[in-house]
């Protein structure tokens, strides 16, 4: 079964072959032993039974995620009139209820070629930058026929170069003030930009042999439109899911908020930024800067392993990530928050909280997977799975089943506080942000349950928290 030969995103660290001394948490060898014919039982029924369905219609294939083919119709539909709508209210002088839905612009203010030829120079460029022979190679997760594919990392170095790039062209006489102006037409030139590359993806999947087939692939074409029939599409050498993960749009939000910053000082008749814009430019800036410094950690995560390339990551990480995570900044421009240093303080309190949760717990997951018999990692405790690996109970991963989930919300609520408390729109962020990681933690959830059987129901016994102690 195509999801048995899955690498999938684990929040969990496990590696082979850890012996843990003291600390281990593993049964006595007659408790391995009924564990794993208990295991044995299980996988030779679903042998039997995927025998059987494999002689039954095509139609009959996998459980469908996001509510099969209705729902991935409607998130197609719908996100990117949730995008227009969110920065068209955005825009209003009162973006209450009362005053939904806004107006809708004329196609002049929607559409404009100039805009979309930015974006694809945009484009090229940070493609350019991913080519470039710098930054050390690694192999990825071994996939279904046992390759490992090779991955340049190069992405710090992207940000740098982008940095240069823009600080010579504003030296030069480029205006940001520009990206502010047309911030809904550079959104819908991403859109389109995406609706086309997904398009690519899907007509390039269809002759695609099965073994580069992505386990989240269903083989209904509209489903497969959205969640990717192909796990790693490449043009040569040049990984498509991979490149679009971490650079355009990432790096394209810090550029956003730096013109988001640029324009509160040109309309506010500002000397400097607010304490407010301040705060949301470098919080989120140590964010992208973390990611792109920690770019390996991808490697492992669903969307590199598991999910396919298609609508549902081109659109998130061209159009989602750079003009919703954004979204902060470009409320502030039009809607000032004056915030005093004793709530600056509480909040850059929280935020270094969460930060400290989120980076804590990936590198603990990280060293663990790298080298498990690190003396560093002696005090933490194991169980060990039929599939000779092992699941960690201890440490950051003892706490709550997600805590890196956990430093996220914390850091994203940090976020929006400067943003003050006069409007909901600012919190649009973490009401989604929410949503997604509680969708993504059940994803995980029955991934892991259905890889390790009875070892993960005794790890939930030991931890039975998810991402929120003594609440969820």
């Amino acid at each position: 079964m195509p999801h048995r030969h899955a690498e999938e995103k684990f929040h969990l660290s496990e590696e082979r072959s850890y012996v843990s001394t003291q600390y281990s948490l593993r049964p006595r060898r007659e408790e391995i032993k009924a564990m794993d014919s208990k295991e044995e039982n299980i996988v030779t029924t679903t042998r039997s039974a995927s025998l059987k369905t494999s002689q039954a219609p095509a139609t009959q294939t996998k459980d469908l995620e996001f509510g099969g083919v209705p729902g991935v119709l409607l998130i197609m539909l719908g996100l990117p009139a949730c995008l227009c709508l969110l920065l068209l209210m955005c825009k209003q002088k009162e973006p209450s209820l009362l005053n939904f839905p806004p107006p809708l612009p004329a196609w002049q203010d929607l559409w404009e070629t100039r805009v979309f030829g930015v974006y694809i120079l945009w484009f090229l460029m940070q493609a350019l930058f991913y080519l470039l022979p710098v930054g050390k190679v690694v192999e990825g997760m071994p996939l279904a026929d046992g390759r490992r594919l090779k991955y340049r990392l190069n992405g710090f170095c992207a940000l740098l170069l982008t940095s240069a790039v823009i600080g010579a062209a504003v030296f030069w006489g480029a205006d940001l003030y520009y990206v502010y102006g047309h911030f809904l037409q550079f959104a819908l030139a991403a859109a389109a930009f995406s609706l086309g590359l997904s398009v690519y993806l899907a007509v390039r999947a269809a002759g695609a042999p099965p073994c580069a087939l992505a386990p989240s692939s269903s083989g209904n074409a509209i489903y497969d439109f959205f969640i990717g029939r192909e796990l790693n599409p490449r043009i040569g050498t040049f990984d498509l899911k991979y490149f679009c993960e971490l650079r355009p749009g990432l790096i394209g939000w810090v550029v956003v908020n730096l013109a988001m910053l640029l324009a509160e000082m040109r309309l506010q008749n500002r000397a400097a930024p607010s304490l407010a814009m301040t705060l949301v430019n470098s919080f989120q800036l140590l964010y992208v800067v973390d990611a792109l410094w920690n770019e390996e950690a991808l490697l492992t995560t669903m969307d590199i392993t598991h999910d396919g390339f298609g609508f549902m990551l081109a659109f998130g990480d061209l159009v989602w990530v750079p003009f919703i995570y954004s979204f902060q900044a470009f409320y502030l421009v039009g809607h000032p928050n004056e915030v005093s240093w004793p709530m600056a303080s509480l909040i850059i309190a929280l935020k270094l909280c969460g930060y400290v949760i989120f980076r804590r717990a990936n590198s603990q997951k990280n060293a663990f997977r790298k080298n498990p018999a690190d003396p560093k990692l002696a005090h933490l405790k194991t169980i060990h799975t039929s599939t000779g690996k092992d699941l960690l109970v201890s440490g950051w991963w003892g706490f709550v089943r997600h805590p890196n989930y956990l430093g996220d919300l914390l850091m994203a609520l940090a976020w929006s506080l400067p943003c003050g408390f006069g409007h909901a729109l600012p919190y649009f962020y973490v009401a989604y942000f929410t949503v997604l990681l509680v969708h993504r933690e059940a994803r995980d959830e029955r991934h892991c349950r259905r890889r390790y059987g009875l070892a993960w129901e005794q790890y939930c016994r030991r931890v039975p928290y998810r991402i929120l102690p003594r609440v969820y």
